[in-house]
C-alpha cells in the first residue's frame, strides 16, 4: 500500500514538472507555425498593396486586376448576417437564462445549439441553395448568402451570450428585484450592461468566421469573381475568399501575389 501511494506521489510530481513543459513547447510551435504563414504573406504580398488593389475590378491582368466586387459582397453578406443573427442570438440567449424555467427544454436547446455548430459550413449552403434559392425563389442572391451566414454563426452567438448571461452574478439581479424592479429592468438595467463585453466579443468572433468562409458561399454563388458592384440584396455576388481562391489556383506569380495582399486585406 505504501509503495502503491509512493509511486502515485512520484507520478504527480512527474507530471507537475514536466507538463509544464509540453505545453509551453505546444505554444511555441503554434507561435512560430502561425508567424511564419504571417511573414511569408507579408513578405510575399505587401509590395501589391496599392488603391487599384481595392479598387480595380477583376481581371485576367494581373497587373490591373483588383477586388471591389468581391468587398462589397463580403461586406453585404457579413453586414446582413450579423444584423439576423446577433439580434436572434441575444434573444434566444436572454429566454434561455432568464425566463425559461423548464430546465430539460433548457438543456435540449443548448445540446441542439452546439450540435448546430459543429455541421459542416457546406451543408447550409447546399441547404440554403435548395430552400432559399429554388423553393422560395430568391436565386443566388446576397440574401440568400447571408441567411446562411447567419444561421452558421447563430450558435457562436448564442452560445457565448448564454455564457455571458451566466457569468452576471445572482446577487444583482437579487438587488434589483428587492428595489421593486421588474424582471425585464433587471435584464435591461443590470445584467445586459454587464454581459455586454461578453456578447460583443461573441459576436466579433462571428462576424470573423462569416467574413471567412467560402464553402457555403460558392455553393450559392458559384461565382469565383464577378465584374459587377452588387447594389441590392438580391444581386449576384461574391466574396473576398472566393476571389483569393481563384488567384491562388492560377499559375502566375503575380496572382499569388495578388492573393497574398488580399489575404492582408481581409485580416486587417
Amino acid at each position: 500500500m505504501g509503495n502503491q501511494v509512493l509511486a502515485t506521489s512520484r507520478r504527480k510530481v512527474i507530471v507537475d514538472r514536466y507538463m509544464p513543459v509540453v505545453y509551453s513547447l505546444g505554444l511555441f510551435v503554434a507561435i512560430v507555425f502561425i508567424g511564419s504563414l504571417l511573414l511569408y504573406i507579408v513578405a510575399t504580398g505587401s509590395h501589391r498593396l496599392s488603391w487599384s488593389l481595392l479598387t480595380n475590378f477583376p481581371s485576367s491582368n494581373p497587373q490591373e486586376a483588383g477586388m471591389l466586387p468581391a468587398i462589397y459582397g463580403t461586406l453585404w453578406t457579413v453586414g446582413l448576417s450579423t444584423l439576423m443573427s446577433f439580434p436572434l442570438g441575444i434573444a434566444t440567449a436572454i429566454y434561455l437564462n432568464e425566463y425559461s424555467g423548464m430546465e430539460k427544454l433548457r438543456s435540449f436547446l443548448q445540446i441542439n445549439l452546439n450540435s448546430l455548430a459543429g455541421v459542416p459550413s457546406v451543408i447550409f449552403g447546399v441547404v440554403g441553395l435548395g430552400f432559399l434559392s429554388y423553393v422560395l425563389g430568391l436565386g443566388r442572391s446576397i440574401l440568400v448568402g447571408a441567411i446562411v451566414l447567419a444561421f452558421l454563426t447563430l450558435p457562436l452567438v448564442t452560445v457565448s451570450a448564454l455564457e455571458a448571461l451566466k457569468a452576471v452574478p445572482d446577487d444583482l439581479r437579487f438587488g434589483g428585484y428587492a428595489l421593486g424592479a421588474t424582471r425585464w429592468e433587471v435584464i435591461k438595467y443590470i445584467v445586459l450592461p454587464r454581459a455586454l463585453p461578453m456578447m460583443l466579443t461573441g459576436s466579433i468572433l462571428a462576424t470573423s468566421r462569416a467574413m471567412g468562409e467560402a464553402a457555403p458561399i460558392l455553393v450559392i454563388s458559384g461565382l469565383l469573381f464577378i465584374r459587377e458592384v452588387p447594389a441590392s440584396p438580391l444581386d449576384r455576388f461574391t466574396v473576398m475568399p472566393l476571389l483569393l481562391y481563384n488567384w491562388i489556383s492560377r499559375p502566375q506569380l503575380e496572382f499569388r501575389e495578388l492573393a497574398s495582399a488580399g489575404i492582408i486585406v481581409l485580416l486587417l
